[in-house]
């Protein structure tokens, strides 16, 4: 492999969102503030790290998982999750209606075909007062400027701001209870970017790997700070679908 192509490993690498059980938590106890939900189902769910998590923050909630992958058959294996939903949301919707007092999205729905279609897909999912946890990155956030990072690096089918979030929950029947731009940030900002810049530079391969965990250290010790600025990198909303929705 040579020095570009390993340099892009490492982007790639750097690039995926972490998963960190305390960020999981963290998710957990921000929904647990407004309901203690009976049925929980999380959206591209993966293998189901988040509801294993979760479950330690609600052990009397059950938790379930949706991915149109085979990953989340593997989640029911292993016991994270004890109902696996195969597809996409907007098809099973009709099939779920009504189950869930909690439902979660994050980093899914700006890269869903159509967002509203999806919120109208959560709220059939969930029950009259159940809640909606969405999670998605900050159009245009500063890093992403003085970087030159984008957002992961995927460039998300849609970039949605915060107020029209807001405005297009309320219009669908929900009620936004809490936005957060604190817990939401996640720290990846400077490693992306050296991990950019490293991909650019011939020869880069033998100096990548130390380079991108100072980076990444970096990221981590900046993030109680940065999470509290206009550099902080995603937002979340909780939102509570009406009962006359």
């Amino acid at each position: 492999m040579d020095a570009a192509k390993a340099a892009a490993a490492q982007a790639e690498k750097i690039l995926t969102v972490p998963r960190a059980a305390r960020r999981h938590r963290a998710r957990a106890r921000a929904m647990g503030r407004f309901i203690e939900a009976e049925s929980w189902l999380d959206i591209e769910t993966g293998h189901g790290h988040f509801p294993a998590v979760a479950q330690e923050v609600h052990p009397y909630t059950a938790f379930d998982g949706l991915d149109i992958t085979e990953r989340v058959e593997e989640g029911r294996r292993t016991g994270r999750v004890e109902e696996a939903h195969r597809g996409l949301l907007a098809d099973l919707a009709p099939k779920l209606a009504g189950r869930y007092d909690a439902l979660s999205m994050f980093h899914y729905l700006e890269r869903s075909a159509d967002p509203r279609i999806e919120l109208i897909a959560a709220r059939t999912v969930l029950r009259p007062g159940g809640h909606l946890m969405i999670e998605v990155p900050v159009p245009g956030s500063r890093y992403a400027r003085v970087l030159d990072t984008g957002w992961l690096r995927t460039e998300p089918h849609h970039r949605i701001p915060l107020a029209f979030l807001r405005r297009e929950l309320e219009n669908l029947g929900y009620t936004v209870v809490a936005t957060d731009r604190r817990e939401s940030h996640i720290p990846f900002d400077l490693s992306a970017g050296l991990a950019i810049a490293l991909g650019r530079v011939r020869a880069a391969a033998r100096v990548a790997a130390p380079l991108l965990a100072a980076a990444a250290l970096a990221d981590r010790l900046l993030a109680p700070l940065v999470s509290r600025t206009r550099f902080s990198n995603a937002y979340r909303v909780i939102a509570r679908r009406n009962p006359d929705a």
